[in-house]
């Protein structure tokens, strides 16, 4: 320790608080933080001010960006140098300013997120409008602080005309806070401002007339307006922005055109991850990308495969990548060195106060020059009256103190003037140059009487700057980039998507997909059918079921676990495609399969889930009923839906509200009809009951039906082809657990019962066999029948072929006239689907007792 110095001991603690005070504090209100009076950062004023120092304005010739930057550092921005020509270079570029504030010569970075040139390359100069910003800064308007040397000054504000921070926004992080700021159309703000001038009490949701909405420098699409009403009221929301995109015909496929993309996206990087998500398959429909952009605009093309249907595939990009994102609005500023959350109206506010103090300002500098120079006009003026005296009189001088002492002591006048008198050139005394002396007399008179009546009056002020707004917005003002959807908010991607009518097929081997209604003809009994999908080797479709796009898909596996998804979700695929693995959608486990799903409504509907139920059957011939309320919390893994018992395994699962009637077939023929009441409300792990009695060893369940509607009929079907309709009443009601009554005379003709089913004639039916051929039929075309006969062909079937699946049909054509062998278009009832089904002439076959 030197000679002199002495320790003072300081609590760590204290030291370590007010030492992270003072930074935190200097960063708010030195570095990450735009005044709200001309929305810059100290490094962005810095620069201006510097290149303003430099002399390079708009017409005069770029310089080299590191000369720029020299200068901005060696004066007044001690920082590193890449932190002052970062902000110069994000002046430059039209994809980050909404109105750029720097001319930029060379490679300044692009929207791919490709970095700038060095700045030994680049060069630069002030754009028009930023020379608004410094105008008049050399008329006092603003005050002046030292440089971190006290060598120079610089100025704490910009005098600025334009509402900067609103007009190109802010964004910085500090420490505890940060802010971002979005731009706004010039002309919107400037009739906000004029608006607010004639009326400090206006309303925000007045001043929204004006100022509708943010307005991007890359355009795009401000997607509904709850964000940005809410922004606007309290300085802080959530604004979504969306692309940009129109339809195309590319190379004869359909293709999503982006021209606009949102605000601060990098384009480059949202393709990649794009397309890695198309590789993924998290993104369905997509065949390719091109980034088609050049120096007429952007274009990024995204091509569609044939079966893709343009704008789920659109609302899909929407969900997963930044063809939507959000801008959330933090209106923090620096209002006298305080940092502030601000409204519209406040910003508006705070600009028109700062304004009015620089017109202020300026009248009072612009006054005292006028008054000073109106001084020296007088001694002039009387000099070049007596200019003959005053001639004698300096001629007669030793010096020109003395000359000065004469022309004061003579004609009384100041010593300001006198200077003025003896320095007067020769070529003034002539006559003309004496009338121009008096002629910006008078004009400097009028300007000072003007400067006085404007000092005197706030309204002459205000209507000055109301002129002064005017004409910038004149200069600088054009249309909205950015469009508005007001209608638009967070909606979810199932309000975006038709709730038509699908096909839902899933395969012996676990493919699913869904496919539009519209897609399969009806026929008459006895066709040989269509080939209907293509299945992998050894594979045929095993289940067929209707539902609409919005509905929830509950899943029920073979071993009792219970999954669930939206029917939109499963992948849409045509009629002869294979579609996808159910393992590739639901965390199903290896030796597991689906065996039946529901679909259901809303599941957060509390009143829908606590009054319906679910009913089981196992091939085992047990039932179980459990509360919907106890499915409507899915869990990735999927949730236990029934115990299964050893042997055994889940074959059906459906919905109830109570009060139905349970028919449960068996493949030997016989079928067991009891009251759902029979059978009590069970938890999610009990294994449920006996439902049926099985004949022998060899016997099982094929299937079972819930029945509301005591009209209903009954349609069995065995695996050769053979069905029949009887009433519900041909079946009595009996106990749960019985062996159950005949329901079709099983023969080896017909081959073991198969399927059952309600119908009524309303309905058609669907029949699918083993080796993929489809059939759909009217179920009106087969006559009622009584239980303990035979039936008659619903399909003829091949060699070494059987049914594998039958489903009914709910059908909404008004009229099909299925003998007709021309195109027949399908009228819908209500308007959800339309399409052509195609009659052919198939071998019909007569019924068969």
């Amino acid at each position: 320790m030197a000679d002199g110095d002495k320790l003072i001991p300081i609590n760590i603690e204290d030291e370590m608080k007010s030492a992270y005070i003072d930074y935190s504090m200097s960063v708010i209100v030195s570095r990450a933080l735009p005044d709200v009076r001309d929305g810059l950062k100290p490094v962005h004023r810095r620069v201006l001010f510097g290149m303003y120092e430099l002399g390079v304005l708009s017409n005069r010739a770029h310089k080299k960006s590191a000369r720029i930057v020299g200068e901005v550092l060696g004066k007044y921005h001690p920082h590193g140098d890449s932190s002052v020509y970062d902000a110069m270079v994000r002046m430059a570029q039209d994809w980050s300013l909404r109105y750029l504030l720097v001319d930029g010569q060379g490679n300044f970075g692009s929207i791919d997120g490709d970095s700038p040139a060095a700045m030994r390359y680049t060069e630069a100069r002030m754009k028009k409008i930023s020379e608004e910003i410094l105008a008049d800064i050399d008329k006092e308007t603003v005050d002046f602080q030292l440089n971190f040397d006290d060598t120079l000054e610089e100025p704490k504000v910009m005098p600025t005309k334009i509402p900067n921070l609103l007009v190109n926004g802010a964004s910085g992080i500090a420490v505890g806070m940060a802010t971002n700021m979005p731009p706004h159309n010039l002309t919107e703000v400037v009739d906000g401002t004029l608006a607010y001038i004639d009326n400090n009490d206006i309303e925000i949701d007045e001043l929204m007339q004006y100022v509708k909405a943010p307005d991007f420098p890359t355009g795009g699409v401000v997607y509904g307006y709850d964000g940005v009403r809410e922004a606007f009221k309290t300085g802080r929301g959530r604004i979504v922005m969306r692309a940009k995109v129109g339809f195309e015909e590319v190379e004869g496929r359909e293709a999503i055109i982006v021209t606009e993309i949102p605000y601060q996206v990098n384009k480059a990087e949202m393709i990649k991850k794009t397309a890695d998500l198309v590789n993924e398959k998290k993104i369905e429909g997509i065949a390719n990308i091109r980034d088609e952009s050049d120096r007429q605009g952007m274009r990024i093309v995204y091509i569609l495969k044939r079966e893709a249907v343009p704008n789920v595939v659109l609302n899909t990009l929407f969900k997963y990548t930044q063809l939507q994102s959000s801008f959330s609005v933090n209106n923090i500023a620096l209002v006298n060195g305080r940092p502030q959350l601000l409204n519209l109206k406040e910003l508006i506010h705070y600009f028109v106060e700062h304004r009015h103090d620089v017109v202020v300002r300026r009248a009072q500098y612009e006054l005292r020059k006028a008054e000073e120079r109106a001084h020296i006009l007088e001694g002039l003026i009387i000099a070049s009256d007596n200019i003959d005296e005053v001639i004698a009189l300096i001629r007669g001088s030793k010096d020109t103190d003395d000359a000065k002492a004469k022309l004061i002591e003579r004609f009384t006048l100041s010593d300001i003037q006198a200077r003025a008198i003896v320095e007067m050139r020769l070529r003034q005394l002539t006559g003309l140059e004496q009338d121009k002396l008096r002629a910006e007399y008078e004009e400097i008179m009028k300007l000072i009487q003007h400067l006085k009546d404007l000092l005197a009056s706030k309204e002459l002020r205000m209507q000055l700057i109301k002129e002064e707004l005017a004409e910038i917005r004149d200069k600088y003002g054009d249309d909205r980039r950015s469009t508005i959807e007001y209608s638009g908010g967070d909606v979810s991607i199932e309000d975006l998507i038709a709730d038509e009518h699908v096909v839902i097929t899933i395969s012996h081997a676990g493919y699913i997909k869904r496919t539009p209604l519209s897609e399969y003809k009806t026929q008459n009994r006895g066709g040989v059918g269509q080939k209907g999908v293509a299945t992998r080797d050894a594979d045929f479709l095993e289940h067929l079921y209707v539902a609409t796009n919005h509905q929830y898909m509950m899943f029920f596996t073979r071993k009792g676990k219970c999954f669930w998804m939206r029917v939109y979700e499963v992948p849409e695929g045509s009629k002869t495609s294979k579609g996808r693995a159910i393992q590739n959608l639901i965390n199903i486990e290896s030796d597991d399969k689906v065996m039946a799903f529901i679909c259901t409504q809303d599941l957060k509907d509390q009143e829908y889930i606590n009054n319906h139920y679910v009913i089981m059957a196992t091939k085992q011939g047990q039932v179980k009923k459990t509360l919907l309320e106890q499915y409507s919390r899915p869990r990735q893994n999927g949730i236990n839906a029934i115990t299964i018992r050893e042997d055994d395994e889940l074959l059906e699962a459906k919905l109830t509200t109570g009060q139905s009637q349970v028919l449960i077939a068996v493949k030997s023929g016989k079928l067991v009809r009891f009251e759902e009441g029979k059978t009590r409300p069970m938890g999610r792990s009990a294994s449920g009951v006996r439902g049926i009695t099985l004949a022998h060893d060899k016997d099982e369940v094929i299937g079972m039906v819930a029945v509301n509607d005591m009209n209903s009929e009954i349609l069995v079907v065995s695996e050769k082809g053979y069905g029949k309709r009887s009433s519900l009443e041909d079946y009595r009601i009996t106990n749960r657990g019985g062996k159950g009554v005949k329901t079709l005379n099983i023969t080896d003709k017909t081959g073991e019962l198969i399927s059952i089913n309600n119908v009524t004639d309303a309905d058609d039916l669907m029949i699918i066999n083993k080796s993929g051929l489809t059939i759909r039929m009217e179920v009106s075309d087969l006559r009622v029948m009584g239980r303990a006969t035979q039936g008659v062909r619903l399909i003829n079937i091949k060699e070494n072929d059987s049914i594998a699946a039958v489903t009914k049909v709910i059908r909404e054509e008004e009229t099909i006239d299925v003998n007709d062998e021309e195109n027949i278009s399908v009228v819908n009832t209500d308007d959800t689907t339309s399409g052509e089904f195609t009659a052919s002439d198939e071998e019909i076959n007569e019924d068969q007792e």
